[in-house]
């Protein structure tokens, strides 16, 4: 007969912990973002742009997370707002490389300092330290094919 661990107290959970401390990030980021008119993906979406500029549609898509058909519609309204620019033909192969406007830059920089602001509220019960530890900790947890 085979045995199985089950969980448990769910607040023992390492993962549960996570999510949860996720859950309250994203609440955070959410609220810190909404005077600018930004979504979450949007945000993630002009942070990529503004370290990596002419990512493609996929590129974004796999570094923040979403479908590229969500992705696609983050860039369209991005684009909307006159925050991006794609153009209209690929010049190498299929993906359409995207930039930041100068609007979009300093939509990005008020945005970053909002996010940064929301992070550091989050996790100010913990050290400088604590903090540095954690992240190096939790790094080694992730998978290559996450950061490649």
């Amino acid at each position: 007969m085979e045995q199985t661990e089950m969980v448990g107290d769910l607040e023992l959970s390492l993962g549960y912990v996570l999510k949860q401390v996720h859950a309250a990030l994203r609440t955070a980021m959410d609220e810190a973002l909404r005077p600018l008119d930004l979504t979450v993906p949007q945000y993630a979406c002009l942070e990529l742009l503004g370290q990596h500029p002419g990512l493609s549609n996929s590129e974004l898509a796999r570094r923040a997370f979403v479908t590229r058909q969500s992705m696609n519609l983050v860039l369209r309204r991005l684009q909307e707002r006159g925050l991006l620019t794609r153009p209209d033909e690929s010049p190498h192969g299929r993906a359409l490389p995207t930039q930041l406007t100068q609007d979009g830059l300093t939509t990005l920089r008020k945005a970053s300092i909002a996010v940064r602001t929301a992070e550091k509220q989050l996790f100010s019960p913990l050290s400088q330290e604590q903090q540095r530890r954690i992240r190096e900790d939790l790094a080694t947890c992730v998978p290559s094919s996450v950061t490649d």
